[in-house]
């Protein structure tokens, strides 16, 4: 049971202590504290317009809780609110310049299991806070310096649940996506919503882009039938279904749609960190340009952005980083390796429904099946690991030993510390960093075989054991 307060936002496991866990009071105090925050910078607010924040949140069983103490707390503050009520991550990212309003909360911890919420902050553009503000963020919570509106100059809510569907329509106007190319194809596909608003807004995609949709935990209760993360050993149900259906491939989003996995036809996983590169592929096929991704993120995108003559850039891990990193190289398209897409001719945000539009585009225009097109990418394997932490093990204090230990290797081709420590070798790599979600270090490899990727996580994690004496 925690509470993490990071450049991701505010996250913790519901019920507790004030303090330790994301309590009731907790979220009053942070949104309390979002909202003052907003406050000190709306100098330049015309005589008369209040401050405006959309809310939305995923389908998780403390949704309605957390998502009622949020509100009514910017509420009490003199923020009016629009309501988005169950949404996703992009749909709220999206619905805040289109609402032109000060900024929004998503209500989601993500890929996060059932008993963990968050507040996902952004600013005025729809996208996430800067480092620099989420910490002006997290003072002012530290302070309690709260100044509420008095009974006059509460703020108002205003409930608006047309927004899945405008963000469906923002995505089929663009120019790269082909609903009628799609459409001629007759695709077949399986959808795992993991029970939150991805069943909802997944489906209405693929119908409205002419797919016959096989639904599989699409029922938004909260009640995740697997662990949220889209991940091969959580998805054995959705590949299974895929093969009895005789399916042209499956689609697994997690909680607030913005991680998207793709299952081949053949049953097996197409990898989430190739859902980015198949569709930079597309993209950079019709649009040549750079691509950004995550440190932690396959070679694959490189590879492939170097296929088409643009040029790639690795960012510090987290969505803000990347963002920042697109924006600076004028990136085409970006992302992370986790499934994220991010497309800027849409918004700078991870957005499911903008990958699997993209997806289908390129598919119907392919005469490949999804293994096929798999097969043709460059061929890397990771090993995605984690180590628990307690607060006997210094992260900090493993990482400069690991940093010690890799400087003067010959086997090292490069070493980064710009975030964590990511070492590149000749044909492999490792990326070590604590965690901005979860209270674990995470260990990432990739190698040309899972084997190699494997026995390289195997000797870094031996070697940190050794270091951290567990």
């Amino acid at each position: 049971m925690t509470l993490i307060k990071s450049i991701s936002g505010i996250r913790g496991t519901i019920g507790g202590k004030v303090g330790d866990n994301l309590t009731p009071v907790d979220a009053v105090k942070f949104a309390a504290a979002y909202g003052t925050f907003l406050k000190a910078g709306s100098g330049k607010l015309e005589v008369g317009r209040k401050l405006k924040v959309v809310i939305g949140r995923d389908a998780r069983i403390s949704g309605p809780m957390i998502h009622n103490l949020v509100v009514n707390t910017l509420i009490g503050l003199g923020i009016d609110v629009i309501d988005l009520g169950l949404s996703t991550t992009p749909t709220v990212e999206i619905a805040v310049p289109l609402e032109k309003a000060d900024g929004g909360i998503i209500l989601t911890a993500s890929h996060n299991p059932k008993q963990w919420n968050a507040l996902k902050l952004l600013n005025e553009k729809g996208e996430f806070l800067s480092g620099a503000n989420g910490e002006k963020i997290l003072e002012i919570a530290q302070a309690e310096a709260f100044d509420f509106s008095e009974v006059d100059d509460l703020g108002e809510i205003t409930i608006n649940d047309s927004y899945m569907d405008i963000h469906i329509d923002e995505v089929l106007n663009l120019p790269l996506v082909d609903a009628e190319a799609v459409a001629k194809r007759k695709f077949k596909v399986v959808v795992d919503g993991v029970n939150s608003s991805g069943g909802i807004i997944i489906p209405n995609l693929l119908e409205q882009m002419g797919v016959e949709v096989v639904k599989l935990y699409c029922e938004p209760n909260g009640h995740f039938p697997h662990n949220p993360e889209p991940l091969k050993e959580h998805l054995g149900d959705i590949c299974k279904l895929v093969l009895e259906e005789k399916a042209d491939f499956g689609i697994v989003v997690d909680p607030d749609v913005d991680r998207l996995a793709f299952i081949s036809n053949d049953g097996e996983m197409f990898g989430e960190e190739y859902t980015l590169v198949a569709c930079a592929d597309y993209v950079l096929s019709k649009t040549p340009g750079n691509t950004v991704s995550n440190m932690s993120s396959s070679r694959a995108l490189r590879d492939i952005t170097t296929k088409h003559k643009g040029s790639y850039q690795a960012s510090a891990v987290g969505e803000v980083n990347v963002v920042e990193l697109m924006k600076k190289t004028n990136a085409i398209i970006g992302g992370e390796g986790n499934g994220g897409i991010i497309y800027p001719e849409l918004h700078y945000g991870r957005d499911s429904l903008v990958g699997v539009a993209l997806f289908l585009t390129y598919l119907a225009n392919q005469d490949k099946t999804v293994a096929e097109l798999r097969a043709s990418y460059p061929q890397y394997y990771m090993s995605k690991n984690k180590i628990e932490l307690t607060p006997q093990i210094d992260v900090d204090a493993i990482l400069v030993a690991m940093t010690e230990k890799y400087k003067n290797d010959s086997s090292t081709s490069s070493l980064s510390t710009i975030d964590g420590l990511k070492i590149d070798f000749a044909t492999e790599w490792v990326h070590l960093r604590k965690s901005n979600t979860e209270p674990i270090i995470r260990i990432y490899t990739e190698a040309p075989t899972q084997e190699a990727a494997d026995k390289l996580a195997n000797r870094i994690i031996g070697e940190i054991k050794v270091v951290a004496g567990i």
